[in-house]
């Protein structure tokens, strides 16, 4: 975990945030891409406050019987039976619980969506590169759709079997597809939010299609700062600040977390010889290509394909 210069706690792994609030499940690895929990079976006290705090994963919340209030980028919101709402990776949250006796939080990052859903996720779910999206209170029946999907989640999660992770990805696209319907009938997030929003959405969606082309062997090499910056018609440091200010990271390291998600994808559902999938995201030798891998994931390329990583 840790602090920018303005105090803003950063929990960049699953396993972080759960340190902070002083419950660390069992079966929670360190290293782990997804985890789902009832937050009602931890021994978090009535009227808990969370800092203010950024996560660089996704967040899925269900509300079956707590109360509170959260907030995204400082938009306040209660939650209440009901309730279901999701932030994506970078958002400025804080979280309250005045009672809490069944909420299940599912987490899970880019690379588990990218290694265990499909490579053109954001393509078929477009608002899981939204700004803010507002919590919605479903009626009973349509929330219980919701609760069958991740109650079977959450027993595939603790169960032992080997194809657990492509199960719970399985499901997951149920989980996105029911969100699709229930809460875009006349609402359309990509049209919100103010010019520095706007330029973090238009870059978010010019850099999952870039690495899209870039995996299928569409293109020969990656972009850089300068020919996003180019593309969006904007100065180079303008548009490094708005990024950083908006999501908490640079240009820089969202070309890095790309670039990991679509070898772990690449890796994981396909049969490319390692050397050909470093040539695609724009790495001379293979070699170079392991290093990288291995520095931000602790797993070698070969290793990560026989299953290691996702304990």
């Amino acid at each position: 975990m840790k602090e920018q210069k303005s105090d803003l706690l950063v929990f960049n792994k699953i396993y972080e945030l759960y340190s902070h609030l002083g419950v660390i499940p069992e079966s929670l690895h360190p290293k782990i891409e997804f985890s789902i929990y009832n937050l009602g079976a931890f021994p978090i006290p009535r009227g808990y406050k969370s800092p203010v705090y950024r996560a660089n994963f996704f967040s899925f919340v269900f509300v079956k019987n707590a109360n509170g209030y959260c907030s995204s980028d400082y938009r306040l919101f209660e939650t209440r039976p009901g309730t279901i709402y999701f932030n994506n990776p970078g958002h400025i949250k804080q979280f309250s619980m005045d009672y809490v006796d069944e909420l299940y939080l599912i987490t899970l990052d880019e690379g588990f969506l990218k290694a265990n859903v499909h490579a053109r996720i954001f393509d078929e779910f477009s608002f899981l590169l939204s700004e803010v999206v507002p919590p919605q209170v479903l009626p009973p029946e349509q929330f219980g759709e919701f609760e069958q999907l991740y109650l079977q989640i959450e027993t595939a999660y603790r169960s032992a079997s080997p194809y657990r992770w492509k199960l719970i990805g399985h499901l997951f696209v149920a989980i996105l597809v029911k969100i699709k319907e229930y809460f875009w009938k006349d609402y359309d997030p990509m049209a919100d939010g103010d010019r520095a929003s706007q330029i973090v959405k238009s870059f978010k969606k010019m850099i999952e299609k870039h690495y899209r082309d870039l995996s299928s062997g569409l293109l020969e090499r990656p972009h850089r700062l300068q020919e996003y910056a180019d593309m969006l018609s904007l100065h180079p440091n303008y548009l490094n600040t708005v990024i950083r200010t908006k999501t908490g990271k640079s240009v820089g390291n969202w070309i890095v977390e790309k670039t990991i998600a679509e070898a772990k994808s690449l890796l994981r559902n396909s049969d490319l010889p390692v050397k050909e999938i470093s040539y695609r995201l724009g790495f001379l030798e293979s070699q170079h290509f392991s290093n990288y891998f291995k520095k931000h994931t602790q797993y070698s390329p070969v290793v990560y394909r026989q299953g290691m990583g996702m304990n």
